[in-house]
């Protein structure tokens, strides 16, 4: 029972700018994927260490999904800045 869009989607006028943070927001993520990557390849005993009742990999674990929905919230609010005269 597809219904169609609700409502006419037109130009984005924000895509180019979306398109370059998005591109920023996907670099510093992948750093910071990378060096949860190289703790567990290079010191996996530093991942054991508990914090606030967990240990390190389950709190840069959580860390990462929490700053990845913070940046998926950044992106989707984003707007193109005004240029002025």
């Amino acid at each position: 029972m597809g219904h169609g869009p609700a409502v006419k989607l037109g130009k984005d006028n924000a895509a180019a700018y979306k398109s370059k943070i998005g591109i920023s927001m996907f670099i510093v993520y992948t750093l910071t994927y990378f060096g949860f990557v190289v703790i567990n390849a290079v010191n996996p005993g530093l991942m054991e260490k508990v914090y606030f009742g967990q240990t390190l990999a389950v709190l840069y674990g959580f860390f990462l999904i929490a700053f990845a929905l913070v940046l998926a919230v950044i992106y989707n609010t984003s707007v193109q800045p005004l240029k002025r005269a």
